[in-house]
Parts: C-alpha cells; structure tokens; sequence
C-alpha cells in the first residue's frame, strides 16, 4: 500500500493520559493552529479545522496491545532469592538463618 503526507500524524498525550492526534501537513490558515483527528456522536470523521484539542471529540483511549504486569518485589523476597556464596539453602535452613546472611544461628548461645 501506498501511504501519502495526509497520513502522517503527531501523537501526543493529553490531561488524563487521553492521546490526541494531529496532522503534520494540515493547519489553520490564520493561527497556525494543528488539525486534530476526531469523531462525532455518530463516529464520523469530523472536519479537521473544526476539531480542537480539547474537546472530548479529540481525546481517544489508547489500549495497548501486550501487557506485562510484574509484581513489584518486597525486602523479603530481595534477601531470599539471593544467597550468599558458598551457602545453599536446604530443607533445615530457617528464615531466620537466611535473614542472617546465610549463617546459621545457635539459639543456646546467650549474649552478656
């Protein structure tokens, strides 16, 4: 297909993360002011010149085609997923062992 200068549009993103999209070969004779791209009621184009920016006939949802959602990783999960050298979690390893860096804790030992 054969694309021409009247497909060509800026996008940009407006208050409340509306995307808005302008044409870079048209504009207002008088102001300079960009035509915006916009739909009535019905969902007809409407007339370039007659659309602003800010009327709700110019602000469009952008829907992304892939999402990726991660769940964001807390302190706790930061000091079990990395294990010091030399030490391998097992079994009889206790959370309170790994919160230690890795060394086991003796709960006979008494501090003075």
């Amino acid at each position: 297909e054969l694309f021409t200068p009247e497909c060509k549009f800026k996008e940009s993103v407006f208050e409340n993360y509306y995307v808005i999209y302008s044409s870079m070969l048209y504009r207002q004779q008088e102001s300079g002011r960009a035509w915006f791209l916009g739909l009535n009621k019905e969902g007809q184009v409407m007339k370039g010149n007659r659309v602003k920016k800010t009327k709700p006939a110019a602000h469009f949802l952008p829907k992304p085609l892939e999402v990726a959602m991660y769940r964001e990783p807390s302190l706790h999960d930061v000091g079990e997923s990395v294990p010091k050298a030399g030490v391998t979690p097992s079994k009889s390893t206790s959370a309170s062992a790994i919160m230690n860096g890795g060394k086991p804790v003796s709960k006979t030992s008494k501090t003075t």
